[in-house]
């Protein structure tokens, strides 16, 4: 098969600068592409997250037209690179502007969202199609991903019309509908189009710009992360207002399921574990289990089930049913360990318990090597969802004998097996959760041989970002026909 030119245009890429599962994605695919002999390169803004690691500064500024006029901004190369695959390089592409990047934070501080955040990400689509001028690189794809690249299809619609880069795909993959871009109607002018272009092109929604759904209308292809999800967000409940739009997409919207890093989560080899197992020999994973009961200040019980969680304390992660059926979960007599930062009443509420509780540990804030020892150390894995576009928790879990407790909602009704490699509920209700949980830990105290085959076999799912590629690929395949077919 030929050899495809893929640009990534990303406002996030891991380790460079992560928000949510964006960045993992944008960290991990290009170099799973570029495995597979693709010449693949990555452009995102030079964040100030992102000036401890090293790059160079190409020579020359790179000018970008926007509404007011030409910005000039400076190019700096890095590299992307693979732990698994020793001498995997993917370059990737800072773009350099103080004024809009230079910031405590990427799409906002504690304050709120960056008001200029239409600027910054208008000036960033609008780079990624300069810089390809730059560089003298033509892609056959361009992959934008959520509202802040949705202008980089609408650009290839407009403003690179009989140009060199008019025969472009684009595959705009939306990680969670939630989040579509809305900015004033009026403002359109700033990115360099009209009000009535705005209009014309089906950017304006009740008098406001929503740059998803321009992103959405004008993509050669709409993926999703997961299958389900891309069922789900084209009914009303899913939506998110644009339903009728994804359904008049038809067999466009495409859902591919993330993949992990099977080298960063690998329970033979944590550097953040108290020892490693593997799913030939379990033993090391009670002696993760005991670690974290000791580290956490829990009595150290190999025949307690030890739950965790980890997560975002947000009503998406439905971590308001999470509460209500708490009691009832530590009522079992499981011990319960809570990762993560969020809505304060979550906050404070959990670190209240944690005082008062001898079976509970609430952290709050955000821990790379904990959340590590929790997946290795608990017995069960709490995902109860609101919606889940894919989620990747779920997959960490499975990859270390951790068997998930999910809702049956986007990425985890795909990638959980109920009874098989984890349990599942539907309702998003305290019962429902509560009596799932019972479920688990009945088969954790009264069934051991199937739980601990549960374990091997959740343990035994390939969860690389192999399969993700290969269907990325026939998917930039069908794009590129398709656009050739259209222009």
């Amino acid at each position: 098969m030929a050899r495809l030119k893929i640009l990534f245009t990303v406002s996030e890429c891991f380790p460079f600068a992560k928000t949510g599962g964006l960045g993992d994605v944008a960290g991990a695919l290009p170099l799973a592409l570029k495995t597979r002999g693709h010449d693949v390169r990555v452009v995102m803004p030079r964040y100030r997250s992102t000036t401890k690691f090293p790059s160079t500064r190409l020579a020359g500024p790179l000018g970008v037209p926007m509404g007011w006029g030409v910005e000039w901004v400076g190019v700096h190369r890095a590299d992307l690179t693979s732990q698994s695959e020793a001498g995997t390089r993917v370059p990737l592409y800072l773009l350099e502007h103080d004024g809009f990047f230079d910031r405590d934070g990427v799409y906002g501080d504690k304050g709120g969202s960056f008001g200029d955040n239409l600027e910054r990400y208008g000036l960033l689509s609008r780079g990624t199609l300069e810089l390809c001028r730059y560089l003298g690189f033509e892609p056959d794809v361009i992959h934008a991903h959520d509202w802040p690249t949705s202008l980089v299809p609408i650009y290839l619609d407009t403003v690179e019309r009989g140009t060199e880069l008019e025969r472009a795909a684009s595959i705009l993959t939306i990680h969670n509908m939630a989040y579509q871009g809305w900015h004033a109607g009026d403002d359109s002018w700033k990115v360099g189009l009209t009000h009535a272009q705005a209009q014309r092109l089906g950017l304006l929604l009740h008098g406001s710009m929503n740059l998803l759904m321009g992103g959405i209308r004008h993509s050669t292809i709409v993926s999703t992360v997961s299958p389900k999800y891309a069922r789900e967000i084209q009914t009303p409940d899913g939506g998110e207002g644009l339903d009728g739009l994804l359904r008049a997409r038809g067999g466009d919207v495409i859902g591919v399921l993330n993949g992990i890093d099977e080298h960063a989560w690998n329970p033979a080899a944590d550097k953040h574990t108290a020892a490693p197992f593997s799913v030939s020999d379990l033993s090391g994973k009670a002696a993760c289990k005991a670690a974290l009961q000791r580290e956490l200040g829990l009595e150290e019980r190999p025949d307690v089930p030890l739950i965790g969680l980890v997560s975002r304390l947000v009503a998406q992660k439905g971590i308001d049913v999470f509460a209500e059926a708490l009691p009832r979960i530590l009522d079992l007599g499981a011990q319960v360990v809570v990762l993560g930062s969020g809505e304060s009443w979550a906050e404070s509420s959990f670190r209240a318990l944690s005082h008062a509780s001898r079976s509970f540990r609430g952290w709050i804030g955000m821990n790379e090597g904990l959340a590590h020892r929790i997946e290795a150390g608990a017995d069960l894995f709490l995902m109860p969802s609101r919606y889940e576009p894919c989620g990747l928790n779920q997959l960490y879990s499975q990859r270390y004998g951790t068997l998930p407790v999910v809702r049956s909602v986007g990425g985890l009704d795909d990638t959980v097996d109920n009874g098989v490699t984890g349990f599942k509920f539907d309702d998003l209700t305290a019962d429902a959760l509560a009596n799932t949980v019972s479920w688990a830990v009945s088969i954790y105290r009264d069934d051991p041989g199937r739980f601990r085959a549960m374990q091997q076999r959740s343990m035994m799912k390939p969860l690389g970002w192999g399969h993700a590629a290969r269907q990325y690929e026939a998917l930039y395949r069908l794009a590129i026909g398709k656009r050739r077919g259209r222009l």
